[in-house]
């Protein structure tokens, strides 16, 4: 089968060596006059050669289409207008009665020529990259969407993420910490797009006035900032990058976990062992890059811990609860209608006043729950037992079945006081621990002491340090001390004579 290569040329050979004239060419191997002479003029077929385009019905449009499409480039790509669209708008406003088609080319025209080339940037070792992301996981049974934070370094491509709850100031200020230790180092310069929780304000094309939190972040590792220009999330390509290969490659399939603090453990062991590889164009393996770059870091981890906290101020209510991020926390009932502080880390939850702690929580990360500790309504409810098996602070207390069974003891022995009693010896959990306690009950009603006050008894009995005998191991230089025996008849003698020994 010959080819159109190899049939152009033979007739080109054939017919300028004098073999074969052109009416003949044309006869033997059925091509057109036309054709031959574009044979005889180009050594190779020349390819499809556009002609002059033809005057389009849109021509007249292309204005009102290109105004539009600029005026989207100020608005959310989200309401930016479609090819049909635009079509639909021609048609209604303008009185185009061509087809859609046109139009769809014209816009696909348009946005191909205004498409925006990126510059490829240089990254020196010792500089950071952080965005957040999101990605589902399975948490105890659910399907829940966490956000992901990343920090890389360009030069050796090492990628750091960790999953939270959402993204706010403590996840951001947990996840540097944990960045940091995880490098080893402290990068020089960090580059972050302008998220509020970093940027309470933009004063200038780079100029930032930052938030609190991130200052106390900053003055604590002392690392520089470099914030994108606004919508040129490009400046940090590298980070967004790796938060999709890791988000591909550590999170697929979609993780099944009891807890954040397990699939972060799983995050980080997947970060590490990406360390091994070597990329294309890299010299050695992102293990080998690390260590040249930590040489870099502005420092070693600071030995004062940084942490991860949010410090708003809040009023106790009525109620001894404390609202913060959507969710109400109790204190004891001694700080209702108080100002305190709330101290919120990523895992737990602290409520202050003055210079006390007033009360602890696990941090809640769903919204308007109410958390209740049991014991922080204890001395209201001594004052008011009545309300003891109604109080919703205790509707869960799952008590150890002995304090049940003192409880019937001394409303059978006490009547309606026997409620009370039994608050008061609760109300030991305030400064004890609950196993201590429960074995300060047992022993009690093995022994038929009931009352409050003889738990506290036993409780303190049971908790008090034994003297411990003076030993001389581990003192040799006492072994060699010699102390003579006293002989106590000689002070007798200064009682009957009154004389000195």
């Amino acid at each position: 089968m010959i080819t159109n290569m190899e049939l152009w040329s033979e007739v080109r050979r054939r017919v300028l060596t004098g073999e074969l004239t052109k009416r003949a060419a044309c006869r033997e191997y059925g091509i057109h006059w036309q054709t031959l002479a574009k044979m005889l003029q180009h050594a190779e077929p020349p390819g499809y050669r556009q002609t002059k385009a033809r005057p389009s019905k849109l021509d007249v449009f292309l204005p009102v289409i290109h105004e539009i499409l600029i005026s989207d480039r100020q608005i959310h790509r989200k309401q930016r207008h479609t090819s049909k669209r635009i079509f639909e708008r021609l048609r209604d406003e303008h009185g185009y009665d061509g087809g859609w088609t046109l139009v769809k080319d014209a816009v696909r025209a348009w946005r191909q020529k205004h498409q925006e080339v990126f510059l490829p940037l240089s990254h020196p070792p010792g500089e950071a990259q952080v965005d957040f992301g999101y990605a589902d996981v399975w948490l105890e049974g659910e399907l829940t969407k966490v956000a992901l934070f990343v920090m890389t370094l360009p030069y050796s491509d090492t990628v750091f993420m960790q999953a939270f709850p959402r993204e706010c100031t403590e996840s951001f200020l947990e996840g540097h910490k944990r960045a940091f230790e995880f490098f080893g180092g402290v990068p020089i310069r960090i580059s972050y797009d302008n998220s509020k929780i970093a940027v309470g304000r933009i004063t200038g094309l780079r100029e930032r006035a930052v938030t609190r939190d991130f200052l106390r972040l900053k003055s604590h590792y002392l690392f520089d900032d470099h914030f994108c220009l606004v919508r040129r999330p490009n400046e940090k390509g590298h980070v967004e990058r790796l938060l999709d290969y890791a988000r591909r490659n550590f999170m697929v399939p979609v993780p099944r976990t009891d807890s954040l603090e397990m699939l972060n453990e799983h995050l980080t062991t997947c970060c590490r062992a990406d360390l091994q590889r070597q990329l294309r164009g890299k010299p050695a393996s992102k293990q080998e890059l690390l260590h040249e770059e930590q040489t870099h870091f502005l420092q070693p981890l600071p030995t004062q811990v940084f942490e991860s906290h949010r410090v708003e101020s809040a009023t106790a209510n009525s109620l001894s609860l404390v609202r913060f991020d959507g969710n109400d926390y109790s204190v004891p009932t001694q700080y209702a209608h108080r100002k305190v502080i709330v101290v919120a880390t990523v895992d737990e939850v602290r409520i202050v006043f003055e210079d006390r702690l007033a009360a602890r929580h696990r941090r809640c990360w769903k919204k308007q729950q109410s958390l209740f500790e049991p014991v922080h309504y204890l001395a209201l409810l001594e004052r008011k037992p009545g309300g003891f098996d109604h109080a919703r602070p205790l509707e869960d207390w799952d008590l150890p079945v002995s304090f049940g069974i003192l409880r019937r003891r001394l409303e059978a022995e006490f009547g309606g006081q026997g409620t009370r009693e039994f608050i008061k010896v609760l109300r030991l959990l305030e400064t004890h621990s609950m196993k201590s306690l429960q074995r300060a009950v047992e022993h009690g009603l093995e022994i038929g002491a009931t009352g409050s006050d003889a738990i506290r008894l036993i409780i303190d009995y049971q908790q008090e340090e034994p003297i411990a005998l003076f030993s001389l191991d581990g003192r040799p230089h006492l072994k060699l001390v010699r102390v003579a025996q006293t002989d106590v008849s000689v002070y007798q003698s200064l009682l009957l004579q009154g004389g000195t020994p």
